[in-house]
């Protein structure tokens, strides 16, 4: 019975009172004619007195039922005007002043949303949020750009499944602790967490900024500094050394002929011990003075064809044999200033050669492509751990027993002044690629 609606439930009370009624009056309609009518006439006017009250009783119910049904619908524009029953005119002032309430906040939430995507898609910082499963809910074009996916494949995606080495560091990223990421290309980023409530639960969101090129600078400051130092205090003293060194030959004849040729021996060891010093201090100081390029129109797949020749003898030697597949759809001509762009392709070769020849025998494949210029070089030596990728463009960094750490430096420096994008890393089918996008 409780979930009868109201008019019919009003129906049910008075048909039988006004059914009776009409029972009765029927019984007196020949004995007392007076009285027939006038109960006629009560109960015309009790129908029309029911039915106001009626009206009155669900005028707040409609109200009601529009107020929700405008809510529902998130009309917040509506309002009711006043009918002049205080109780009613009460409950419309209350109403009224609610979905002012709400007409505002919905407004201030708007403007905040708009000003949230227009600092995202401004914002020269990346920015990530994040939904309650930790799936990536929406991501601005620096951030897009910075982890290296298309922004169609990284919404909804898993952050601990983006490439490496994001997916495991930021999933891991905690909101006290930023962490340092580098790329294989050489870029350097500074990823920091922080959390949000969002309906009264936690979210978190990432903030990746871009540090390359004030790494780059302070880092050069600072080797500039030191190279040129002990450049400028070897070369001195070493030229002096093997001056007096030099001078020392003129004794030889005063020593007995058994010791001749072991002094002799001595001093040519000592001297170019000292050259090959010089030399590698020399090597740091050209590192520290390289030119800015003079781009010119560059043939490309001549200068592969001379860096085999060139490294011809060596790969022999090791047993490496190289693979040339070069785009077949004419010459490939790049912008670039040939002498440094040889000698930072003979320094990523020469790596190559180096990491197959641990083993003895091996590939190197040389492939480009036109569309867009992109030369890539590829060999089938030890695996690079993602580690080890994130620091081969750091100075004095080196693999190698005895390695300066300066030719990969030295390659990321030629190419960066180029403005051509490269990366360093071994792909999923196990071999080690070099690429780099030649404008």
């Amino acid at each position: 019975m409780s979930n009868f609606p109201l008019r019919l439930k009003l129906l049910l009370f008075l048909l039988p009172l006004y059914a009776l009624l009409g029972a009765l009056a029927l019984a007196v309609r020949t004995s007392q004619p007076g009285l027939f009518i006038g109960a006629e006439v009560v109960g015309l006017g009790s129908l029309v007195l029911a039915g106001l009250i009626y009206h009155d009783l669900t005028r707040p119910l409609r109200l009601l039922a529009a107020g929700a049904a405008a809510i529902e619908a998130r009309d917040f524009s509506l309002h009711f005007t006043p009918v002049g029953q205080p109780a009613l005119d009460q409950l419309v002032r209350v109403y009224n002043r609610m979905l002012d309430a709400l007409r505002q906040e919905r407004v201030g939430q708007r403007e905040q949303s708009v000003l949230l995507e227009q600092l995202l898609r401004a914002s020269p910082a990346g920015i990530v949020l994040l939904d309650f499963d930790e799936r990536v809910a929406q991501a601005n074009a620096a951030a897009v750009q910075a982890l290296g996916v298309s922004a169609n494949d990284i919404l909804g995606r898993p952050v601990a499944a983006l490439p490496a080495p994001w997916g495991p560091v930021l999933a891991e990223l905690s909101p006290d602790a930023p962490r340092l990421v580098r790329l294989p290309g050489g870029q350097a980023y500074r990823a920091a967490a922080a959390r949000f409530f969002d309906r009264g639960f936690a979210r978190r969101f990432i903030v990746i900024e871009e540090l390359t090129q004030e790494l780059r600078a302070q880092e050069k400051q600072t080797y500039e500094q030191l190279i040129r130092l002990v450049a400028h205090e070897v070369n001195n003293s070493i030229g002096a050394v093997n001056s007096l060194l030099d001078s020392f030959r003129h004794y030889a004849p005063q020593l007995a002929p058994a010791d001749q040729a072991d002094y002799a021996q001595g001093l040519t060891v000592s001297i170019a011990r000292n050259t090959q010093l010089a030399d590698f201090v020399a090597g740091y100081a050209r590192l520290v003075r390289l030119p800015a390029p003079t781009p010119h129109p560059t043939d490309l797949h001549q200068l592969l064809r001379d860096l085999g020749q060139l490294l011809g003898p060596q790969s022999r030697a090791q047993g490496i044999r190289w693979h040339y597949e070069l785009a077949s759809d004419g010459p490939l001509t790049v912008f670039a200033d040939s002498q440094q762009l040889s000698q930072a392709l003979l320094n990523v070769a020469k790596n190559a050669l180096e990491a197959i020849g641990a083993r003895g025998g091996g590939n190197v494949w040389v492939r480009t492509q036109t569309q867009p210029p992109t030369l890539t070089l590829l060999n089938d030596g030890p695996t690079l751990s993602a580690a080890v990728s994130q620091r081969l463009f750091t100075p004095f960094f080196s693999t190698k027993p005895g390695g300066q750490g300066i030719g990969l430096t030295l390659v990321r420096d030629i190419l960066s002044a180029h403005d051509f994008a490269f990366r360093l890393e071994t792909q999923p089918d196990g071999l080690t690629a070099f690429s780099v996008r030649l404008g």
